[in-house]
């Protein structure tokens, strides 16, 4: 039996409320490149997000990869502590700030990044391949314009 509505409330409409539209998007993609990973490597999605920015940029401190990649600060703490454990992220001291942890992929990141990478990269391709070329570059457009000011242009992880 349908919930009685009450005049006095609104419900929210999540199959149209765009915030709702855009996480289904992202854990449906996400999940479906994160498959890929998760089975061949033991990766969780914030594991994989984190090397990624890793792999772009080198040397970033925990503080700086959960910014680039608007996770929580202790979901990436949590991921990179799996991460260092496993040898796949190496973790030292900054050479001018002894109190600053530097960040960067290891020997086996590199080939856990390499191997993941172009799947992901594919993944994407066949995502936006159910766009025309015209829909594809306002799809890119409209995201950039959306994307947080700390973030746009920075979050290199897919996935």
């Amino acid at each position: 039996m349908p919930a009685k509505r009450h005049p006095d409330h609104a419900p929210l409409e999540l199959e149209r409320f765009l915030p709702y539209q855009l996480s289904i998007v992202s854990n449906t993609v996400s999940q479906a490149i994160a498959d890929d990973y998760q089975a061949r490597h033991d990766l969780s999605v914030t594991e994989w997000r984190v090397m990624a920015v890793l792999a772009r940029f080198d040397g970033l401190s925990a503080r700086e990869v959960a910014e680039r990649t608007a996770m929580d600060k202790v979901a990436v703490s949590r991921a990179l502590a799996r991460l260092v454990a496993a040898g796949r992220v190496r973790r030292h001291i900054h050479a001018s700030d002894k109190r600053r942890s530097v960040l960067g992929l290891t020997a086996a990141g590199w080939r856990i990044h390499d191997e993941v990478a172009p799947m992901a990269r594919q993944r994407e391709r066949d995502l936006l391949a159910r766009l025309e070329p015209e829909e594809q570059a306002w799809l890119r457009g409209i995201l950039d314009k959306l994307m947080p000011p700390d973030t746009a242009g920075q979050t290199a992880a897919k996935g």
